[in-house]
């Protein structure tokens, strides 16, 4: 592959590396990525990493020349073989070392990638480190004339099920009937060992066969068409609730009994509560397109609520800056103190199991406690001018409006109580829409007359 700084920038984007195997990344340019991280790292003071990947078949090559390049830079590595991206975080915080998960999450199956993470599993973006890396790997890596590190395997699947079965204990819930949609991909993996174990849970599988070729449907549970299955199985199954995870398992979606999906909002405010109760008067992120029963809740609850963009890198960095016991996104990542500040959807699941499994109620009756409003979900736009049509959109409500703030895109409070959001996406032509109302009919009126002026 003919490599540039532009080729290179397409790959190594602002947190993470993706692309297209063959195309846009081979051995070759995740070896210079290996090398460079190594550089990185070493002059830092690290010298161990530790490596893993998922399912997809380009997987295991790719994470062996990550590592070749690690080693010729004098970093020892670990490498752990299969794994969901929060066991990679997990074996970060466990051995105290910098990671490398490859994995392209949710994209489809000709797509890889690698996210970075320093020791006890924090982030690295941009402006800590991938600017650096994307600049060597366009210009050459500076050679390292030492000792090459040392390769060594292990495997921490058994101990992350066990740090999660002791973050939540799962020994006194009642019988429960649970159905889990893994997608093919690594949930397939990491359900069995951390769920398995609890004898009150009656696990029901579905696409737990690793395949990174994804034959059944995407693994996006964000997408509404890729939890038709799970819906529909829960129903069959006679399920208590169901889970579906993306294709590296560090997100998990819930839905009900009835198959009806639980809101990701609901799922925050219900572990912001288990969590306050046992750290009282702390601190709890959200960002700032979650139902606003998520600070109402907090607040209830004795707790410190922090808005914040949409984003890992931003939940995570406020994570660190204010000590928060959690953090929680509209796209289902949830972050944990107790995690090294990373995210498990393994972990929040387990909350919601806990909550469903220590009382009598379904879970839609559960769950209805925290999901006191309407909301649109986020809808995308594509627009010529981006800012043009935003501007469109605040000159037509401008009599309606109570207050509005730039934080990430602009949120409006309407006079009437509800409020919408409208952020344009960084790398494509796109306004993303979110609404949030009292009712399901208002949010259907604000939605369309807002889509009307940013489409027109």
């Amino acid at each position: 592959m003919v490599r540039t700084l532009e080729s290179v920038q397409a790959v190594i984007k602002a947190y993470d590396v993706r692309g297209i195997v063959g195309e846009q990344i081979d051995e070759a340019f995740v070896r210079d990525v290996g090398a460079a991280f190594g550089a990185l790292i070493r002059g830092e003071g690290a010298t161990a990493a530790v490596v893993g990947h998922d399912m997809r078949d380009s997987s295991p090559a790719l994470s062996a020349a990550f590592a070749e390049g690690l080693l010729a830079q004098g970093v020892d590595v670990t490498l752990i073989g299969l794994a969901s991206t929060d066991e990679l975080y997990f074996a970060s915080g466990l051995l105290d070392r910098p990671g490398a998960m490859f994995t392209a999450s949710h994209n489809p199956a000709a797509y890889n990638g690698i996210k970075l993470c320093r020791a006890g599993a924090k982030p690295v973006g941009q402006e800590t480190g991938l600017r650096v890396i994307t600049e060597q790997v366009a210009n050459g890596v500076p050679s390292y004339d030492g000792a090459a590190g040392r390769l060594a395997e292990r495997d921490v699947l058994d101990e992350y099920g066990e740090y999660l079965r002791k973050l939540v204990d799962l020994s006194g819930s009642r019988p429960l009937r649970v159905a889990v949609d893994a997608g093919n991909g690594m949930g397939g993996f990491t359900v069995p060992s951390v769920l398995g174990p609890v004898e009150a849970l009656d696990v029901r599988a579905l696409f737990f066969e690793l395949d990174g070729n994804f034959p059944n449907h995407e693994a996006n549970p964000l997408d509404p068409k890729n939890l038709v299955d799970l819906q529909r199985f829960v129903v069959e199954q006679g399920a208590d609730i169901g889970l579906a995870f993306d294709g590296d398992a560090d997100r998990c979606f819930v839905v009900d009994e009835k198959g009806e999906p639980v809101s990701p909002s609901a799922v925050t405010a219900l572990v912001a509560e288990r969590e306050l109760a046992r750290h009282p008067g702390s601190t709890v992120i959200h960002n700032l397109i979650t139902s606003k029963a998520v600070p109402e809740i907090i607040v209830e609850n004795g707790g410190t609520p922090v808005r914040t963009r949409v984003g890992h890198s931003f939940i995570k960095a406020q994570m660190a800056e204010t000590g928060a016991v959690f953090g929680g996104e509209h796209s289902a990542h949830y972050y944990f103190r107790d995690f090294w500040g990373a995210d498990s959807g393994m972990l929040a699941a387990m909350h919601v199991l806990a909550a469903l499994g220590e009382q009598s109620k379904p879970l839609s009756e559960l769950m209805g406690v925290y999901d006191r409003y309407a909301a649109s979900g986020e809808i995308n736009s594509t627009v010529a001018d981006q800012a043009e049509r935003t501007r469109a959109v605040l000159d037509a409500f401008a009599d309606e409006i109570q207050s509005t703030d730039e934080l990430d895109g602009v949120t409006v409070q309407l006079v009437s109580g509800a409020w919408f959001n409208l952020r344009a996406s960084n790398t494509e032509p796109l306004l993303r829409l979110n609404v949030e109302a009292a009712t399901p009919d208002e949010v259907r009126a604000l939605t369309e007359r807002i889509l009307a002026i940013v489409r027109a």
